[in-house]
């Protein structure tokens, strides 16, 4: 039998945040039919801002990619909730996109972004494999330096 979602996450000893609330006017995800739409996680833990600042210029890659991880932990507490309270009400993550804050001659935003899609494939497995897109943006809201939606198929 395959391990759940939510085993995997206790056995590899990943907490979640709680779910964060839009900071305007939008809701944190929408469902049509099978398909959950998460909308863009921020670097938030709990209510607090984390990484801050332009990859190329205040930050390293290592920490982007540490910042766009918590992008990753946040969509998934997002899809926690639309799923009822539990991961395994998730089939498979089927998009991922993300704005990575960064300097214009910065061009690893793909390596940046692999800390939520490694996560992703962590937690769901085979499941967790995914396509995306990863662009640079000379700003982000509230000055974070990554910002991540994700696309999932319900179970």
């Amino acid at each position: 039998m395959t391990e759940s979602h939510e085993a995997r996450l206790k056995a590899l000893g990943i907490e979640l945040p709680n779910p964060s609330t839009p900071a305007a006017n939008y809701v944190p995800y929408t469902i049509s039919g099978k398909t959950l739409y998460v909308a863009g996680q921020i670097t938030i833990w709990n209510g607090e801002l984390r990484y801050l600042g332009r990859l190329g210029a205040d930050m390293s890659v290592e920490q982007g990619v540490e910042a766009a991880r918590l992008c990753g932990l946040n969509l998934i507490a997002q899809a926690r909730a639309a799923a009822g309270g539990s991961l395994d009400g998730i089939k498979r993550v089927l998009k991922v996109g993300a704005f990575v804050n960064s300097t214009p001659d910065f061009i690893q935003q793909p390596q940046v972004v692999n800390g939520a899609s490694d996560l992703f494939v962590q937690v769901f497995g085979e499941a967790g494999k995914h396509a995306r897109y990863a662009v640079g943006a000379v700003s982000l809201p509230r000055g974070v330096s990554v910002e991540i939606d994700a696309i999932f198929e319900l179970a």
